[in-house]
């Protein structure tokens, strides 16, 4: 964030990912940031959290609904998205260095990063049948 100046609402937004494990929409992060900056509008949370996601300070997470969402963990990891309760849960895989090579083998480019995300029926979902 060294670009820019600093921005007691955006803090607060950052502050508001770092302790939430849920990978919140902007609507849910502006419900909370609300609280304490009660005239703050959605717009300004949406630029923020842009911002915030360019600087790779959070990282945008995007599932086939196209609801996009926010996460505060910045280490490589997966998602996996139930499509019952529409809960977004972060996987820590083993080794994902193979995910890497596989664009190698006929691109002549290199890949920096990328998301996994799995689909299918939660634990809590799946015992609550």
């Amino acid at each position: 964030m060294s670009a820019y100046k600093f921005s007691r609402q955006r803090e607060a937004i950052r502050e508001n990912l770092m302790h939430r494990k849920d990978h919140p929409t902007a609507d849910m992060v502006y419900t909370d940031i609300r609280q304490i900056y009660p005239n703050i509008s959605l717009g300004t949370v949406y630029r923020n959290l842009t911002l915030l996601a360019g600087q790779n300070v959070i990282r945008k997470v995007v599932t086939d609904d196209g609801i996009l969402r926010f996460d505060a963990t910045t280490t490589p990891h997966d998602h996996f998205v139930c499509r019952r309760c529409n809960r977004v849960i972060d996987l820590q895989p083993g080794s994902r260095d193979y995910t890497r090579v596989l664009p190698g083998e006929d691109f002549e480019g290199d890949v920096e990063d990328y998301q996994l995300t799995f689909y299918g029926v939660c634990g809590e979902c799946k015992h609550a049948q």
